[in-house]
């Protein structure tokens, strides 16, 4: 067993420079190389990891050496070509949401992974938002009975710049349901144990980047929508996205609701409050040092093992040190690449609901 893993680093912008701080932080771990054909990622990237062997190819990287784990935080739209390479080496694996852009690239990523004997780990951090891990160990747990709805809703800014601006276009990203709600479907599916069956959406473009062009091509990333999801057991989940609704003060609010109670988060005030309803009972104990008013409790989840909080609440740096723990200790991924797949899938018939016009069967697009 390694007492300290080196690190390549695939993919140096905004999302690759949020790995390195990590990684830097949690100890047994270390960034040696970097991979970039962008040159201003590469010199930022570098100046946080010191040291580290810097390549334009992450083909050069894969060949160097260097590393016994990668991190791959390219675009979207690159993951197909780079995992590719990659899953045909035994490293260890951490790849960034969402795990491809299409059906035909999810499909490959799975049959060049089943050839492999090193680990995959799908990057989807916000099941470890310590909040959120409270709300769905409190279902898990049975607080709030048999589950039947999900909702959560997040109300926040417009999307950030990125390099060649490339998360301006649905072709690149997979679309802004595959893009950043891909998190969301895959805490839903948690929550109620299964994948959905069909989805029905209604979504558009109505304020953010309709000014924009880039090379003559129009911005055309959805900025709200709401998506409707039924499960084969009868829950159902809801998202409720709007992303020109920065004055919000919880921009993230998760929302369980049982036969016996109800389990919410919100974010970024990092309260979880619980309750059940009267005619089963009073709550015994849900919390300590919780306060109580009216058969409902509440309180500030916060974890204070957390060295880097970063842009996710601790959430990146919880998932790097399963990521550390489970290749040292050779266990499997907590976090799967079918995350990844069921995720993609349910956010990719969620654009085709809303181009459509119709409800979508999932099998529609994976049988």
């Amino acid at each position: 067993m390694k007492s300290e893993l080196r690190y390549g680093i695939i993919g140096a912008g905004s999302m690759g420079r949020e790995h390195i701080e990590n990684i830097k932080v949690m100890g047994g771990a270390v960034v040696t190389a970097l991979s970039d054909p962008h040159v201003p990622s590469q010199e930022s990237a570098l100046a946080m990891a010191s040291g580290a062997k810097v390549f334009s190819d992450h083909r050069a990287l894969l060949e160097s050496g260097l590393v016994d784990a990668v991190v791959i935080a390219t675009p979207n739209d690159t993951h197909t070509a780079v995992l590719k390479d990659v899953l045909a080496t035994d490293l260890a694996v951490f790849v960034e949401k969402p795990l491809a852009t299409t059906i035909e690239d999810l499909k490959s990523i799975l049959a060049w992974d089943e050839k492999r004997s090193g680990m995959t780990w799908m990057g989807l951090e916000y099941r470890f938002m310590p909040p959120v891990a409270e709300a769905i160990a409190r279902a898990n747990e049975g607080d709030a009975g048999k589950i039947h709805m999900v909702s959560i809703r997040e109300h926040r800014e417009p999307f950030y710049p990125k390099v060649d601006n490339w998360n301006r276009f649905s072709d690149r990203t997979g679309g802004t349901l595959v893009e950043k709600c891909c998190h969301y479907f895959n805490l839903m599916d948690i929550v109620i144990g299964e994948q959905p069956i069909r989805v029905f959406a209604s979504g558009g473009q109505s304020v953010n980047h309709l000014d924009e062009k880039y090379d003559g091509k129009q911005a055309n990333m959805l900025d709200n929508a709401y998506v409707v999801l039924e499960y084969a057991n009868g829950a159902r989940g809801m998202l409720d996205l709007c992303m020109f609704g920065e004055g919000s003060f919880d921009k993230e609010i998760l929302t369980i609701v049982g036969d016996e109670g109800k389990i919410e988060s919100f974010l970024p005030s990092q309260v979880v409050r619980a309750s059940r309803r009267e005619s089963i009972g009073k709550l015994s104990g849900w919390s300590r040092g919780a306060s109580r008013s009216r058969g409902n409790e509440q309180k500030i989840v916060h974890n204070y093992d957390v060295k880097y909080m970063g842009h996710h609440y601790g959430a990146s740096y919880i998932e790097h040190t399963k990521f550390r723990d489970a290749i040292l200790n050779s266990t499997g991924p907590e976090v799967s690449l079918k995350d990844g797949v069921t995720s993609v899938v349910t956010g990719l018939a969620a654009h085709k609901s809303i181009n459509e016009g119709r409800v979508v069967e999932i099998k529609e697009l994976w049988n």
